[in-house]
């Protein structure tokens, strides 16, 4: 059995991941508590760790089951196949997120001008500054070697 990654319509993690536990299969929604201001109160809420994410662990056969949860749009794929997450990247989630260190989490997606460290390749380790940000690719400037370079996302 895999955990794979369910892609929800916006705001119905939480309701999917209700219905998939109702019919018997594993799920997971990882939930973070934030404060949200209102016009007349401040009010702490949970809130999916994953926007428009759910994780459910079955077995390769059993993966159209989830079609039969309203909710569902269709499953995250990585390189032509159905994405796969590891037991223990989950687990290392909810030992995060189950941790008595708080912590602000939100995620974002890389925009113009951040600074990271690219993760992997022939460039591993290196500093890069993102200059671009398209569809398809990202392109990093790499100040210590003084060149322009293109990822093509697959």
């Amino acid at each position: 059995m895999n955990w794979y990654v369910v892609y929800t319509k916006p705001k119905w993690e939480k309701k999917v991941a209700e219905q998939l536990t109702q019919k018997g299969i594993e799920c997971y929604c990882p939930l973070v508590t934030q404060v949200r201001q209102w016009t007349d109160r401040k009010k702490k809420v949970q809130v999916p760790l994953f926007n428009s994410y759910v994780f459910v662990h079955l077995d390769e056969a059993d993966r159209n089951l989830v079609f039969q949860v309203t909710g569902v749009v269709r499953y995250l794929f990585w390189l032509g196949k159905p994405a796969v997450v590891l037991d223990q990247e989950i687990n290392t989630i909810k030992e995060w997120l189950g941790s008595s260190d708080k912590y602000d989490v939100s995620l974002a997606p890389m925009q113009v001008g951040d600074r990271i460290k690219v993760a992997s390749g022939p460039f591993k380790s290196q500093s890069a500054i993102v200059q671009e940000v398209g569809k398809s690719h990202y392109v990093l400037i790499l100040e210590s070697m003084g060149c322009v370079l293109k990822m093509k996302l697959k």
